[in-house]
């Protein structure tokens, strides 16, 4: 009996881990959204270097932690591409809007 109970311990805390790195990877992400809209807003235009390598650098360092995530077992992979497909199209319609302007 014992054992069962610790197993449903076990589980509910893997839950809960994975629920935690599933939420900072959707914060981080929206971050990252939101540092973009204001270097836009305030800086510089979607074709200026600066943007660019801001953008790429932050992409970069979110997919690293999303591929951190998979490899420990806290985020499905399908997860963590959907993470980065949310984010990815935000930029583009982002983009587009400032471009249009």
């Amino acid at each position: 009996m014992r054992i069962y109970i610790e197993g449903e311990r076990v589980m509910a805390k893997q839950a809960t881990m994975k629920n935690a790195a599933l939420k900072q990877l959707t914060k981080d992400a929206d971050e990252i959204l939101h540092l973009i809209k204001v270097q836009l807003d305030n800086l510089t235009l979607p074709s200026c270097p600066l943007y660019e390598e801001v953008l790429d650098t932050q992409m970069f360092g979110l997919q690293k932690e999303v591929d951190f995530a998979v490899k420990l077992g806290l985020v499905d992979r399908e997860d963590g591409k959907q993470i980065m497909l949310r984010l990815e199209k935000e930029l583009s319609k982002l983009h587009e809007a400032f471009t249009l302007v």
